[in-house]
């Protein structure tokens, strides 16, 4: 099976919400593969080496913010728990946790200025998927999907693989006021990852016969009544249901994957879920021409949301880190890499200090927190944007989540400004007003 690439050809979205569209200008990629952490990753804990935040453990500070309330708190610094090493060419620090990461640094942008509005869960996945805080809009998923529509008529154009939902809901794969069609298909992984999707039917003579039948009558109610973008965008939904009877089972089929591919994502060839099986089925997905897939690895319980124990930060990142590395090296051996933007993020960081010098966990902070981008014409090997000496605040070309989700418009041909949908009297975008795209970490 060989990548979907190139640029997208013109048809009439009247015609077919789903079809590929043309870009703006000329992509740098074709898929994007969006990880997102759930419940808040430490940015000092994991990619923002702080030398004197580990120098100054114990050191009382005072914070102009805490728990939702501004005000002058004293607060007690807190150093990392783990280890951090030098990794790749230009010599990225990474921290123990990661291990596997470090491994293909020289792939991996670093963004470890970013910034966002809000520093509770619900508002601040709801920013990280929708660009909006505050109101339900369309996921970045669905925004791709409308934008750039699908390669693959027989797969939905955005699909996310998650064993359970993160804070907001289904709304964070939402198309919201977009056609419903661009909603991303939400997979749990397990023995049956997309229920009911075997058909009903005698035989697929019979079936066939139906659906002409339906198709025929469809079209006489278009013919009689004015054009209903939500109609047609429903009967594309349940056309691409039907070419899923099809081209699921083949794509969610490990069997044809080789012992060492499985390996490089930690996996056993019996394995029908699990972290590494999510980023396996990324590779195959993207491979077959699904515009965007998101993998969520923990929902709105037993996350990274470490208030009472960063310890609990280690066996998540154990969870993640080999098959995150696996599906660099496995998408730059095909030839992928170059073409699939993978991008890691969460909703914000962790405080850099607490209550007391001794207190196990951190707080939400969205002041400063890292995310990171690979493959789809990102500059590899790069640490871009400085907060200051103790990971409080960002400083240095900081980034806001509206800029990465402008960067990623970009890398797929898409002007972010340009990308924009008209409903109750104004012109939608995924960015607002806001977004800028991160140029310096482009490549050409």
């Amino acid at each position: 099976m060989t990548a979907f690439s190139g640029m997208c050809a013109g048809v009439s979205a009247e015609e077919d919400p789903l079809a590929a569209k043309r870009c703006h200008f000329a992509a740098k990629a074709d898929s994007v593969i969006f990880i997102y952490a759930t419940g808040g990753v430490s940015h000092v804990d994991t990619f923002d080496y702080k030398p004197k935040l580990i120098k100054d453990h114990g050191k009382s500070i005072v914070a102009s913010r805490w728990l939702n309330k501004t005000g002058e708190f004293e607060r007690f610094l807190i150093k990392p728990r783990w280890n951090f090493n030098r990794y790749g060419e230009n010599g990225i620090w990474v921290s123990d946790l990661f291990p596997h990461l470090g491994s293909v640094i020289d792939d991996i942008c670093v963004l470890n200025a970013m910034h966002c509005d809000s520093d509770g869960h619900d508002k601040g996945t709801l920013a990280a998927h929708t660009g909006s805080a505050q109101f339900a809009r369309p996921s970045v998923g669905a925004w791709v999907s409308y934008g750039l529509g699908s390669v693959n008529q027989n797969l939905p154009s955005f699909m996310v693989l998650a064993p359970h939902a993160p804070y907001a809901g289904a709304q964070t794969w939402a198309s919201d006021f977009l056609p419903g069609c661009h909603q991303g298909t939400h997979v749990v992984p397990g023995a049956d990852p997309i229920p009911n999707i075997a058909p009903r039917v005698a035989s697929p003579r019979l079936q066939s016969m139906e659906l002409d039948l339906l198709r025929e009558l469809n079209s006489l109610q278009q013919d009689e009544t004015a054009a209903d973008a939500a109609v047609n965008a429903r009967i594309r939904s349940f056309e691409t249901a039907f070419g899923m009877q099809s081209a699921s089972p083949e794509a969610f089929d490990i069997t044809q994957e080789d012992a060492a591919t499985l390996a490089l994502y930690g996996m056993q060839p019996s394995d029908r879920s699990g972290f590494g099986w999510q980023c396996l089925m990324a590779r195959r997905l993207v491979e077959r021409g699904v515009r965007f897939v998101e993998l969520i690895d923990v929902g709105s319980n037993s996350n990274w949301d470490s208030h009472g124990n960063m310890g609990d930060h280690e066996g998540l990142a154990r969870n993640v880190d080999k098959p995150m590395a696996g599906l660099i090296k496995d998408l730059k051996r095909r030839g992928m890499l170059e073409r699939t933007l993978i991008v890691w993020t969460t909703e914000f960081g962790r405080t850099p200090f607490n209550m007391a010098a001794n207190h196990a966990g951190r707080e939400h902070h969205n002041f400063c927190f890292t995310s990171w981008m690979a493959g789809g014409g990102i500059q590899g090997g790069v640490s871009y944007g400085v907060s200051d000496e103790y990971g409080i605040m960002a400083q240095e070309n900081s980034a806001h989540t509206h800029d990465l989700h402008a960067t990623i418009l970009h890398q797929l041909g898409l002007n972010h400004e340009q990308l924009t949908y008209r409903h109750a009297g104004r012109d939608f975008r995924l960015t607002d007003v806001h977004g800028n795209v991160l140029h310096d970490i482009v490549t050409g």
